[in-house]
């Protein structure tokens, strides 16, 4: 409920009171259990109070298109968009959005495979810290590196076992981070190699080139010839003095050099994420940002909003600036779905997050259909998703209950290597089950409902 309420005020100018005390908001005085019902009545009251509603209405949960097919499949498309509305009280807009989105996945991707899972690879390192970043991301000597990839890939030879044993496959393959480009040539060699032998070919293969100043043709070509499709290239901002605020080493001259390596190499697709809101820009520094990934040859953008995630150097800094970014990053979302949208780009896939400027949201746009299979699937969450290396969180799904459970390893890299043969417990214990055994566990396991959240 916290969260709403942030949404419409900055916790700066409210504080919450007493039942009956002066001036007091009360709410659910009917003392009612159902959630979606106190949210709804917040969320009217709130709106006026304020004088303000919010384009995601008394939404709050991560994943609003997943709600959104939920809902086409049970009504219809024509009244899961009134649901939305009525209930949901999300604008127009947003309603449009969600529901095209939904139709053009089920469009590109047909329903995962039974047996399949999605394999995510985490490399928690990066050449610097961004000041908002609040994911596993550190700064260690080689030596540091090396232990952990011993770790990792014992990690992963059991994964394989196991899925070997239970007759059942990898779909796709998302190596993220941090940056996973923060490894030699020969690591990442080493680690696709396994990959491959592991699980042979699968439907897509993701590697995160993220930072400019880690790429080099040698990778690329690593890369290339270990049969990954999509990468992605990173710049957040083409703005100098913006890379600089936030902490990134690399300059927008690095930038254009990736691309053009990439393009000299030669992948099926090509990503780049780009930050709305970043402190110090307006709406014209990321139309040039856009212009420019668009013109250097990406054929996907991630387009995000920030958020002041706790954890983040920004959040210690100045932990209010969404508040105050709002207007901006709501001007420059307009402007990302103006100039994508004349460039052929579609929405493919959206989320959300909490402390987001604008309590707005984080969307990927593709060109000639070129979407992410994994971003899609992770977001459906109609499918298990297998999470190796520090801070990865494993989801075994169990289709007849149309539930997750949870099955995370320790954030702390250090950790996950001296703790490795436990994060490989945890997953034969609380992954690699019978469905009758998983809910014996489920006192034990946290667990995540598959519906999202109002």
């Amino acid at each position: 409920m916290r969260e709403l309420i942030d949404e419409f005020l900055d916790p700066a100018d409210y504080e919450i009171a007493e039942a009956g005390a002066d001036g007091a908001v009360v709410i659910n005085a009917a003392h009612s259990d159902d959630r979606d019902t106190v949210k709804r009545e917040l969320y009217e009251k709130l709106t006026l109070l304020t004088g303000k509603s919010l384009a995601w209405g008394a939404l709050t949960g991560v994943r609003p298109v997943k709600l959104a097919g939920e809902l086409i499949e049970q009504l219809g498309p024509k009244k899961a968009k009134e649901r939305l509305s009525s209930f949901y009280f999300l604008s127009k807009e947003k309603t449009d959005l969600i529901t095209d989105i939904y139709a053009y996945q089920k469009k590109l991707f047909d329903a995962p495979p039974a047996d399949s899972h999605a394999l995510y690879i985490g490399i928690p390192f990066c050449p610097t810290r961004c000041l908002y970043c609040s994911f596993a991301s550190n700064q260690v000597p080689d030596e540091e590196i090396a232990r952990y990839m011993t770790a990792l890939l014992a990690e992963l030879d059991f994964v394989s076992g196991a899925l070997q044993r239970a007759g059942e496959k990898v779909e796709s393959v998302y190596v993220g981070g941090g940056t996973p480009t923060t490894l030699t040539a020969k690591q990442l060699e080493t680690l696709l190699d396994r990959v491959d032998r592991s699980f042979g070919k699968v439907r897509e293969l993701t590697v995160e080139a993220g930072r400019p100043d880690t790429i080099t043709e040698e990778k690329l070509r690593v890369l290339k010839d270990a049969g990954v499709g999509r990468i992605c290239i990173n710049p957040q901002s083409m703005k100098q003095e913006t890379l600089e605020r936030i902490g990134r080493l690399h300059t927008p001259d690095d930038i254009r050099k990736a691309f053009e390596l990439a393009g000299s190499v030669g992948f099926d697709s090509v990503n780049s994420d780009v930050i709305c809101g970043l402190p110090g820009e307006d709406a014209k520094d990321f139309r040039n940002t856009l212009d420019s990934v668009t013109g250097l040859g990406a054929d996907n953008v991630t387009v995000h909003t920030l958020a002041v995630k706790r954890g983040s150097r920004l959040h210690e800094e100045d932990k209010a600036y969404h508040y105050r970014a709002a207007d901006v990053v709501r001007e420059m979302l307009k402007e990302s779905e103006t100039v994508l949208g004349d460039l052929g780009f579609r929405p493919y896939y959206l989320y959300r997050q909490k402390h987001m400027a604008g309590s707005m949201e984080n969307t990927g746009y593709c060109k000639d259909d070129k979407a992410c299979l994994y971003n899609v699937r992770i977001m459906d969450e109609h499918q298990s998703t297998l999470a190796i290396g520090a801070g990865g969180i494993s989801k075994k799904y169990y289709p007849e209950q149309n539930r997750l459970v949870r099955v995370p390893n320790v954030t702390n890299y250090e950790e996950y290597i001296s703790r490795i043969g436990e994060m490989m417990d945890r997953k034969r214990n609380d992954y690699f089950l019978e469905e009758k055994d998983a809910d014996e566990r489920t006192e034990r396991n946290e667990r995540h409902p598959a519906g999202p959240d109002l």
